[in-house]
């Protein structure tokens, strides 16, 4: 099997920015040298192989072109049993698989990334993880370790800037706001960022899926500002509502229709909205919304595997069942009756016979 390693450090250098001389200089060696590496005219000494792998933190497995398609087989492997475990909401199997794959891979940034993410959500407050308090002291340092790590070594700028994202919210978390805030004042502006620059250099065939894509993602993004209008009580109760009906009506434009119930927005949008109600004592629109919400709760956890929905602005968008991540184990309708029907706002509402009779209906579907 010939051997890569020319290839590997030349693309690992210059992903780095490190240049021939200075990589010579690490190494005590000749510039020259490095450039026979890279042509493949010569391999480095077996001495400097492990101090090499050590100056681009990978293994030496890698450094010498072990093979890269077995890897990337089985990580997705690993990816893909890490993503049903989440979208059951077992969080310490996860962490467990992706704990397994990185003692396999060390230097594997995707599964890094995953194993921060598994142990930033593993501290979530709204799901059924009885030690998440315990589990946000616990896992800090490394969640901060695995943060700073990747923003310093990993090569893919995408994982990059997500494990900064991550890092700057577990700060934020954990009383650390200033630290947070540097760290997002580092992100790129919005105005600068890939998806509103790269039209001019597009072909005409990407122009359609392109767009249709950017639309789908402007459209979260903006839905989820409003959505933090209307949920941060920065409004009063009865111009939340307003906000809240304002995310259906865009919901009924962008997606030439009312979303389907088989997905999470209609099911949270009739419970805020319930919520709302309730809270600015209206029982009567706070019952009826709440029926809606458990309905569309049933709905959500029955589900199909998969999804397709079209629209004349997003295309066709295929949603699969185990691409939903949560911190929770229960089903929707469980989680509604134990713990959102819990809240105090639903006093006004808890003793009639309209508020059982969601109940019921909650219980009988679990």
């Amino acid at each position: 099997m010939k051997l890569t390693i020319g290839q590997t450090i030349r693309s690992l250098r210059r992903e780095r920015g490190i240049t021939q001389e200075d990589l010579a200089e690490m190494l005590g060696v000749a510039c020259q040298s490095v450039s026979r590496w890279e042509l493949g005219s010569c391999y480095p000494d077996i001495e400097l192989l492990p101090v090499i792998a050590d100056i681009f933190q990978i293994s030496t497995d890698k450094l010498l072109g072990a093979d890269y398609a077995t890897e990337q087989k089985k990580t997705d492997e690993y990816l893909t049993r890490f993503q049903t475990a989440i979208s059951q909401g077992q969080i310490d199997r996860c962490i467990d698989i992706a704990r397994e794959g990185i003692a396999e891979f060390p230097n594997n940034y995707t599964l890094l990334n995953k194993l921060m993410y598994a142990l930033f959500v593993s501290g979530d407050d709204s799901g059924n993880i009885p030690n998440w308090k315990e589990n946000r002291e616990k896992y800090d340092a490394e969640i901060v370790s695995l943060g700073e790590r990747i923003m310093k070594y990993c090569p893919d700028p995408d994982i990059r800037l997500e494990a900064v994202g991550r890092l700057a919210f577990q700060h934020c978390e954990m009383g650390r706001k200033n630290m947070g805030r540097v760290l997002y004042e580092t992100l790129p502006s919005q105005e600068l960022c890939r998806e509103n620059q790269i039209w001019w250099a597009l072909e005409q065939e990407e122009k359609l899926p392109f767009l249709q894509k950017k639309i789908r993602q402007d459209y979260e993004s903006l839905r989820s500002a409003v959505w933090q209008l209307a949920g941060s009580r920065l409004l009063p109760d009865n111009e939340s509502i307003k906000v809240f009906q304002k995310i259906a009506a865009l919901e009924h434009l962008i997606c030439d229709g009312p979303k389907t119930p088989d997905t999470w927005g209609p099911m949270h949008i009739s419970y805020e909205l319930a919520l709302l109600h309730a809270r600015t004592g209206n029982a009567q629109e706070a019952c009826r919304y709440l029926k809606t919400a458990a309905q569309n709760a049933r709905v959500f956890d029955d589900r199909p595997e998969t999804l397709t929905i079209s629209s004349l602005l997003l295309g066709t968008v295929t949603e699969n069942k185990i691409d939903f991540d949560t911190a929770d184990t229960r089903s929707y309708c469980r989680v509604m009756a134990e713990d959102w029907l819990t809240a105090q706002e639903f006093d006004i509402l808890r003793d009639t016979e309209e508020f059982q009779k969601i109940v019921e209906m909650l219980n009988e579907a679990d």
